[in-house]
């Protein structure tokens, strides 16, 4: 049974109300209050924004004893609300409560509505009793103001050789934010607070880093394995918290990387995949909400499969639980993929792959949609729009590593994947397709790049390039726009694995379809990059891989800056260069920048790309001598 909340519509974005009341600071103030409306008597319920319903799925009310459920709407009259058929507040004189609860922020206007209506001497109260304190507050006029909850989660653990580090930078500070800090608290796996702190940035575009080594020793701290929950204080325009993880080790065979979390927990997430023969797969299960996921409320199944397993156990409110897919779902083998019915308990999880060697690997699964339907229009989009949705990933370079593609459904309507897959050169020329045809729902296939360039007996210019995932309808199906796709690397010299899974989008085209090329400012199309590269610590150098994908023929090649800045957001150096439209670029910022350069950086060093006459995406990753490496695609601000 999912949970009752709103948490992220396409058309509204992100909600605040289930963070507001889920803030770690909020929930004994929550407590207290509920504590209180029970030793008062009986409760009157006044639900005049809709929020009651949230705030039960949250916190458990049935210690209440309540009067009634009260609305305003006269469309609301009657209709089931906690139990019982909403009445409209003008009942609320004949209710017998001893006080009354408006479930709603910033509710003085909305108590001086009903004042005369209140019984007798009951006491009225509202979720304002649950308010950050002032400092705490970006926008203090509106208290559910999308920046006053610019919150997310990691997965952070600092055990013997596994360490965790949490790079981004000071990006609202770059949209005119002042006085910006960030909010930390450190949970561990039974959901136990163990740390609460806060950390002033400067006024500059500056780096952030948080690593788990330093938290241990700040604080006193014996092994931890839990999640860190982030808000940012004084935010301005991002109420997105984008970060970069890395797993790090005293040991320099311990190395991986992934994205940030997603902050609105979702009902599906998708993209999980089986276990090879010799491996763990381990889905991180982090309750992101005050209260437990009960018994049974957490599910895997094979994707394209109803039959579900059920993980039988409670995880309490904040707690984190490690567990082995194999044990819901034993007969499951890679290139099989599963389906996570998550119930919005949880946002974008991370899972980790331990190999026979004991390699390790950490990645995320993709939020899967279920207000999707198969777009007829999509099949007629080349006459327009060429290749239209172009799901664009690297080709590492093929004397080192081996490169694996798997397209993996990611919406309920997704019961066809009609898809071909292309591979490019650097420069730009298309070497080999392979028309997958109509995949089922609950296919198996993965592609190796190594037989597709072998049976195409092609070579990649450069020795790297980049594949496409693209819709190909000639064998029939149905698409919604909504394409993803995991993309796993090997080591061939060591056997180290990363992989990481993004979806598709529109790319470089003056014509737009659905706010597509996305623009993450401003209205569609989106036509130019700002993408964050993060720099390793030492003894890590940074790898990144640009692609220049175009749904239709665009500039001949991008106009693309590496800008340099040091952790205090000061730029050091720059570098230029042009990449080929449908081409890429591979390169370690110790080849463009030096040793040197790059040492000046220091802590929360990194590069900024930008190009004004594309839109790039990209890939980044550490290396570590040649003993591993790590891979997730990029994010921008």
């Amino acid at each position: 049974m999912a949970l009752a909340i709103e948490t992220f519509s396409n058309e509204r974005g992100g909600s605040s109300f289930f963070k507001a009341i889920g803030h770690p600071l909020a929930v004994p103030k929550a407590h207290a209050l509920l504590d209180r409306l029970a030793d008062a008597g009986p409760v009157a319920i006044y639900d005049p924004l809709g929020h009651a319903e949230t705030f039960a799925a949250l916190y458990d009310l049935d210690r209440l004893e309540i009067a009634g459920t009260y609305v305003q709407a006269l469309e609301d009259i009657g209709r089931p609300l906690l139990g019982r058929p909403a009445q409209p507040v003008t009942d609320l004189p004949d209710s017998p409560a001893a006080s009354i609860l408006i479930t709603a922020f910033d509710a003085d206007r909305l108590r001086l509505h009903v004042e005369h209506l209140v019984p007798g001497a009951a006491e009225v109260y509202s979720l304002d009793e649950l308010r950050l304190d002032p400092e705490m507050q970006t926008d203090r006029r509106t208290y559910l103001a999308p920046v006053n909850f610019a919150t997310n989660f990691a997965f952070f653990r600092d055990q013997p050789d596994r360490h965790t580090r949490i790079v981004t930078a000071n990006y609202w500070a770059g949209y005119g934010a002042n006085d910006v800090r960030l909010w930390m608290c450190l949970f561990d796996g039974d959901g136990t607070v163990l740390a609460q702190w806060t950390e002033d940035q400067s006024d500059a575009v500056a780096g952030i880093v948080i690593d788990s080594r330093e938290v241990r020793e700040r604080f006193g701290l014996g092994d931890f394995c839990g999640q860190l929950y982030l808000h940012v204080l004084g935010a301005a325009g991002h109420d997105v918290v984008k970060y970069a993880l890395d797993t790090y080790g005293d040991v320099e065979t311990t190395l991986s990387c992934t994205h940030d979390a997603n902050a609105w927990p979702s009902e599906l997430y998708a993209g999980l995949p089986a276990p090879q023969d010799g491996e763990t797969v381990t889905l991180w299960i982090q309750n992101s909400h005050p209260c437990a996921i009960p018994t049974g409320a957490v599910g895997l199944n094979r994707m394209g499969h109803d039959t579900t397993a059920f993980l039988e156990r409670e995880v309490p409110a904040f707690g984190s639980y490690p567990l082995d897919v194999a044990e819901l779902l034993p007969d499951l083998k890679w290139p099989e993929q599963i389906e996570i019915r998550a119930g919005k308990h949880f946002v974008r999880p991370r899972y980790e792959v331990q190999a026979a060697d004991g390699r390790q690997r950490i990645a995320h699964p993709n939020v899967q949609r279920t207000d999707l339907k198969p777009d007829p229009r999509l099949p007629e989009l080349s006459n327009l729009m060429g290749k239209g949705y172009v799901l664009p990933a690297p080709i590492l370079p093929t004397d080192r590593y081996r490169s694996e593609a798997l397209p993996t459904p990611m919406s309920t309507a997704q019961d066809t994947l009609p898809l071909a897959l292309i591979a490019n050169d650097a420069s730009g020329h298309e070497v080999a397709r392979r028309r997958l045809g109509c995949l089922p729902r609950d296919h198996a296939t993965a592609v190796d790049l190594d037989e597709l360039l072998r049976e195409a007996g092609a070579e990649l210019a450069g020795g790297y390039g980049h594949m496409e995932l693209v819709y190909d309808f000639a064998d029939g199906g149905s698409a919604d726009g909504w394409l993803h796709g995991l993309f796993r690397y090997r080591d061939r010299a060591n056997g180290h694995v990363a992989e990481t899974s993004f979806g598709a989008h529109v790319f470089n085209t003056v014509l737009t379809y659905k706010k597509e090329p996305q623009s993450y400012a401003g209205r569609a199309p989106g036509l130019s990059t700002r993408l964050f590269l993060r720099l390793g610590a030492p003894p890590h150098d940074t790898i990144c891989h640009l692609i220049y994908p175009a749904s239709t023929p665009w500039h001949a090649t991008s106009d693309t800056t590496l800008i340099l800045h040091s952790g205090d957001g000061s730029e050091i150096d720059s570098h230029r260069f042009e990449i080929a439209c449908g081409g890429s670029r591979f390169f370690r910022a110790s080849e463009l920048f030096g040793h040197e350069a790059l040492a000046d950086a220091g802590r929360g060093g990194y590069v900024l790309i930008r190009d004004t006459t594309c839109r790039l995406f990209g890939y980044h990753g550490l290396v570590n001598g040649e003993a591993s490496f790590s891979l997730d695609h990029m994010f921008g601000f």
